[in-house]
């Protein structure tokens, strides 16, 4: 004989009150399954990419001012391009060569059409192609990350339009490259299919930015934190494990390369990978970022000059995503995010670390997706968290109302000192002397071949492609005092060069360069474009004692 219990009814909730988690089946701002297939998704980022494309790219080789950093990765990129090896001197080590790689790659198209454009104002319209790619991983990756569909707008505008940005994202540096990696690894990471290989190919684009520039290792905590958040429980551990593998895999093959050269530690007569990488821990502080009268005071101003909004907007912004971390679905998913910010923050604060002006770089599209993130927290406060079911609509239509008193009042401020930023990189000629001086050196010098001049890298370029013989005819600076390749064909020193271009930049440096100093010291004037500090002179050498003229 058998029992049957009686059923036991619950009472029925009415379906309008019936509490609804905010998923992304509910949440008509969540982001689709496939951003491909959302027709509003593509258009508000195509409309952006457009914008950006076009300000980053008018005036892009007259503005801001060649630096010899961007002189050296793309005469490297040269290198790699003619066969002459991983740069156009001695490789010491100093980056991983991969990101010049990168940059040959993206210049060979342009470079093998004219030879003659390899120069470094004509080569900066390569790096539009790195700019479109990463402002397009933004909003990919702010929609990845739960923000609506506006908020992802504002981070992709943030990234590509502050003038900060527009200044950095021409210029051919490293950093700019890496930044795309890492942003695709972070999209990777964050991806809502959660496929294994997803996670895998995380971590083999986190590979190539560490190799691209290896300051990008510090930032890898962040990004496995976004992994194992966006992670399913059930496969976690085999896709941090296949993530850690592939990052490792493809980060040892560097000093595998240097093993296999016979470079990897000190000896005689060769470089080394160890010496590299002491060079680049032990190198000169540049003080405390607080520190009034700095190096890095000087640096962090230099960015404040540029804009304030983003990155101090971006501190402000995880700060806010710290506060409002228990209750704030926005917050908890741009962990990875804020956490890249609070990392790279403590690194520049450090008491005397050294603080170049492209280490902000790395934090663009961080500082940009938390500014956005903290918006997007303040505006679901405003709008929908402070709400209640029974609001009188005078109440709803007044929250609307200092919603929109808030983004005019943001508007307002943020639109004219952007303005005024964007139309000084599209309109001002920052690159005229650097231009006059290499017109100079092309026409006015009777015997390029025989003739010896130091540069800096911004120009060595433009004199190889002048008839200039590469390494030994045209000089770059550093290397007629460090590098023994070069100092053994001057057995008499300054004495064996004819110029010497007195650039801001040799100029500064000259002081821990004896022979550099000592051309400047003795060699007189013969052209000079520009004025200020920031004048170019080209210097004839005098071999006489006797001779005039001075450092300046």
């Amino acid at each position: 004989m058998t029992s049957t219990l009686p059923a036991v009814t619950t009472p029925k909730v009415p379906a309008q009150r019936r509490p609804v988690p905010e998923t992304a089946a509910t949440d008509p701002a969540a982001p689709p399954r496939r951003l491909r297939s959302s027709r509003p998704d593509l258009v508000l980022c195509g409309l952006l990419l457009v914008a950006i494309l076009v300000v980053q790219g008018w005036n892009i080789a007259d503005y801001p001012t060649l630096s010899d950093d961007e002189g050296t990765y793309l005469a490297q990129a040269w290198a790699v391009q003619q066969g002459r090896g991983l740069a156009h001197y001695t490789y010491w080590y100093d980056h991983p060569p991969l990101g010049w790689i990168q940059i040959a790659l993206l210049t060979w198209i342009p470079s093998w059409l004219s030879p003659g454009s390899m120069t470094v104002g004509s080569m900066r319209v390569a790096m539009l192609v790195v700019s479109a790619v990463s402002a397009v991983l933004v909003y990919v990756l702010a929609r990845r990350l739960a923000l609506p569909r506006w908020a992802a707008g504002l981070a992709m505008a943030l990234f590509g339009l502050s003038p900060l940005s527009v200044v950095l994202q021409r210029e051919i540096f490293l950093d700019n490259i890496a930044v795309m990696w890492a942003l695709l690894a972070f999209t990777l990471a964050a991806s809502p299919s959660r496929h294994l290989w997803h996670h895998f190919g995380a971590g083999l684009a986190a590979a190539t930015a560490v190799l691209t520039k290896e300051t990008m290792l510090v930032v890898l905590p962040a990004l496995f934190v976004t992994m194992w958040r966006h992670s399913h429980r059930d496969t976690r551990k085999f896709a941090l494990t296949g993530a850690v593998t592939a990052c490792l895999l493809i980060g040892f093959s560097y000093p595998l390369f240097a093993l296999l050269k016979g470079e990897l530690f000190p000896g005689g007569g060769h470089v080394s990978l160890w010496q590299g990488i002491t060079y680049q821990m032990t190198r000169p502080g540049s003080g405390f970022i607080l520190n009034h009268g700095s190096g890095s005071w000087g640096v962090l101003h230099s960015w404040l000059y540029y804009d304030r909004i983003l990155p101090l907007g971006g501190l402000a912004g995880a700060l806010l995503l710290v506060a409002t971390w228990r209750w704030s679905v926005t917050s908890r998913a741009l962990a990875g995010p804020a956490l890249t910010i609070a990392i790279l923050t403590a690194l520049a604060l450090r008491p005397n670390g050294y603080l170049p002006a492209m280490y902000v770089i790395q934090a663009l599209p961080f500082l940009a997706l938390v500014l956005a993130g903290g918006t997007a927290s303040v505006a679901h406060a405003v709008l929908r968290r402070w709400r209640r079911p029974d609001e009188l609509r005078w109440r709803t239509n007044g929250r609307y109302a200092l919603a929109a008193v808030l983004a005019l009042a943001a508007g307002a401020y943020v639109v004219p000192k952007w303005y005024d930023g964007d139309r000084t990189a599209v309109t001002a000629d920052a690159n005229a002397p650097y231009r006059a001086a290499s017109t100079w050196l092309t026409t006015k010098v009777d015997d390029p071949k025989g003739t010896r001049v130091l540069v800096d890298d911004a120009l060595w370029l433009d004199l190889v492609h002048a008839g200039y013989r590469p390494g030994l005819g045209v000089i770059w600076f550093y290397k007629a005092d460090l590098d023994p390749a070069v100092t053994k064909t001057m057995p008499h020193g300054w004495k064996d060069l004819d110029y010497v271009v007195a650039s801001p930049t040799v100029r500064r440096d000259a002081v821990n360069l004896p022979n550099v100093k000592a051309s400047l010291e003795h060699s007189t004037p013969v052209a000079t474009f520009g004025t200020g500090a920031d004048r170019i002179e080209i210097r004839r050498i005098q071999t006489s004692s006797a001779a005039a003229g001075g450092a300046g």
